[in-house]
């Protein structure tokens, strides 16, 4: 195996004899190029075009506005600084070329020339810069700038290194087909990146590799500044290491957009807001493990699946957070699976997102660990798996756990808590199962009264302005009355419909099904006690119109219950469940087997109708239009 050693400074690899004499493709705009004792001074000219073709050293370099240092073609110019990346910058604010931005640089000036790592993504190519790049014979130096490593770099294994960066786009380090472990590395980079799909300016990038990151730092501040990206079916693995995302604002003519070649910001469309986001699976079949780390952004979001399928993406004994009120700690996507075991989960918006994925949350033991270990390919010792022993998954969010604009499942098992602001599960007018077993002491604790909130979806997409796709929709509110579809079944479960089991669990909350168009909800309560309104409802938001501004008004309403138009309501009571009638509420099928009961508060008395005809609350099966009224 090949090891190389390298300092802050110049690199030991590189050809010094290229430091001597800078070579002037256009001699002809008269830069001015001297020597002195300590090294070289170039100063560019105004609109002077300067090609080199090897690795130049220089003690000076002055860029002004309009000037340009270049490379040939298929090869790209990095500047280092006394070991730091630096003085890189887009080219525009929707190229992909990144050069050497004006200004002044002084001290060690390294222009390194390198072949470009051209990555496509979204029909565009991005000629990606990195510090250091293992292809599959190990460290390609040719496509590395180890000067701006320190630390013992081998084809392998890379051990207690340290990158820094205060350029834009620059990746620390970029890992492609070829088993990898990065241990005791430490990644600062500051400045925007251009693509958290392509890694262009990730602190990490495996690319169908198996990388193994251990007791490691990235801390990256800039727009799409990613700290780890996992693609095109990679395997990763990191543990015992923090990574954490600080946004910053983007161009002055940028404009937000979800088309995946320009966004750089989460859509407001959402409910959230940010610029980068702390971790990104892309591809198909793609993998991360996050085991005793701790992963943060401060907005937008923290562990994502974006633009892939069947992405597994999971958290062990971690600590995932937004650092603001806004994000969300995981999304899911294109059927992937993000699980939580043992983990702790505190953010601004959602625990998660989901659409058309799933999101399970449960406890850290030590089957369910040595499991996965074998299914996702950890590594994972006998002394490590029961190192992290047992322990629960606890979610707190300033607004709601689990938002569908997709359809998806959620799963909650073991001793997991959810305590929310708003609603635990909020479905917008989506396919959704939701299984909640409560046999170990799962709970679910919504401060605003409310377990699952269905409602129209109030996403009002992008549109197109100018030809472009940008995020300029507005939501209005519906002012008529929903109409009633006589085509459509509102007492039976179809395969679209929103279907929520939960087993031996004492629930304290509401549950409102707000659709507007053909759209059931399905509850089954096995074992378990429910107490609150079960119900047809119209929704309201706070405000008619909703713009980019009022982002935080997406997905909050309030609830006025009535007779199911097109929204049924089906409850099923088995294993001796009870509900506890809080309020009027509306169903359009209620099933209660022998051993279950509905019930009114103390001191109250509940009574039902179906179809205006008062009935006995007894054991069976009624369906049509059911009132439940609390006296």
């Amino acid at each position: 195996m090949r090891t190389t050693t390298v300092h802050k400074g110049l690199a030991l690899f590189l050809p010094l004899a290229a430091a001597v004499s800078p070579v002037l493709t256009s001699p002809s705009y008269g830069a001015t190029a001297h020597h002195a004792a300590n090294g070289t001074s170039v100063t560019l000219d105004p609109g002077q075009t300067w090609q080199i073709t090897g690795t130049t050293v220089l003690r000076k370099l002055v860029v002004p506005t309009g000037a340009s240092v270049t490379a040939p073609d298929g090869k790209v110019v990095v500047m280092t600084v006394n070991g730091v990346e630096a003085g890189g910058v887009l080219d525009s604010t929707a190229g992909t070329a990144t050069v050497i931005g004006p200004g002044t640089y002084r001290g060690n000036v390294v222009l390194h020339v390198v072949d470009a790592n051209d990555v496509a993504w979204a029909g565009l190519t991005y000629p990606e810069r990195q510090a250091v790049y293992v292809g599959a014979d190990g460290v390609d130096r040719t496509k590395s700038v180890l000067d701006a490593v320190r630390g013992r770099v081998g084809d392998d294994t890379a051990v207690g290194t340290s990158v820094s960066s205060t350029g834009q786009n620059f990746t620390g380090y970029y890992v492609a087909d070829r088993d990898y472990t990065i241990k005791g590395a430490r990644i600062g980079e500051s400045g925007n990146g251009r693509s958290d799909f392509a890694g262009y300016g990730a602190g990490i990038v495996a690319d169908g590799s198996r990388l193994e990151v251990d007791d490691s730092q990235i801390q990256n501040t800039g727009a799409a500044r990613v700290g780890l990206l996992a693609a095109n079916g990679a395997n990763v693995v990191v543990k015992r290491s923090r990574i954490h995302t600080e946004g910053t604002a983007l161009p002055s003519d940028y404009q937000p957009t979800v088309d995946l070649a320009q966004m750089r910001s989460a859509p407001w469309m959402l409910g959230i807001a940010g610029t980068a986001r702390a971790t990104n699976i892309t591809g198909e079949n793609t993998k991360a493990t996050y085991i005793g780390s701790d992963v943060s952004s401060n907005g937008w979001g923290v562990l994502s699946t974006d633009s892939g399928s069947n992405a597994q993406l999971t958290s062990i004994n971690s600590y995932v957070h937004t650092t603001t009120n806004t994000g969300y700690g995981a999304y899911a996507i294109g059927n992937a699976t993000d699980r939580f075991l043992g983990s702790q989960v505190d953010v601004g918006t959602y625990g998660a997102i989901v659409t058309g994925g799933s999101v399970e949350y449960g406890d850290t033991t030590p089957g369910a660990v040595s499991t996965l270990n074998e299914s996702l390919d950890l590594g994972l010792s006998a002394a490590e798996i029961h190192k992290l022993g047992t322990r629960r998954t606890t979610v707190d969010s300033d607004g709601w756990g689990v938002m569908w604009h997709g359809q998806g499942t959620a799963t909650v098992t073991g001793h997991t808590v959810i305590n929310t602001k708003r609603s635990t599960f909020l479905d917008k007018g989506q396919q959704v199962a939701i299984d909640v077993d409560g046999s170990d002491g799962a709970r679910l604790n919504p401060r605003n009264g409310v377990v699952l909130q269905m409602m129209q979806n109030d996403d009002p997409g992008p549109v197109m302005v100018d030809g472009k796709l940008v995020n300029a929709g507005v939501y209005t509110e519906p002012t008529s009355a929903p109409t009633k579809d006589s085509t459509f079944d509102v007492t039976t479960v179809h395969n679209t419909d929103a279907v929520a089991d939960f087993t031996d669990i004492d629930l304290a909350g509401d549950f409102y099904n707000g659709m507007r168009e053909g759209k059931n909800m399905a509850l089954t309560f096995d074992g378990s006690t429910v107490r609150g309104v079960i119900s047809s409802s119209v929704t309201k938001h706070n405000q008619s119109t909703i713009t980019s501004a009022d982002y935080r008004q997406l997905g909050v309403v309030s609830n006025t219950t009535g007779a199911v138009v097109n929204n049924g309501v089906i409850v099923d009571l088995t294993g001796h469940s009870t509900w506890t009638v809080a309020g009027t509420s509306y169903l359009s099928k209620l099933t209660i087997d022998s051993g279950s009961k509905v019930v009114a508060p103390k001191g109250k008395q509940v009574t039902m109708t179906v179809d205006g005809v008062a009935t006995p609350i007894a054991a069976g099966t009624y369906t049509g239009n059911i009132a439940l009224n609390v006296s």
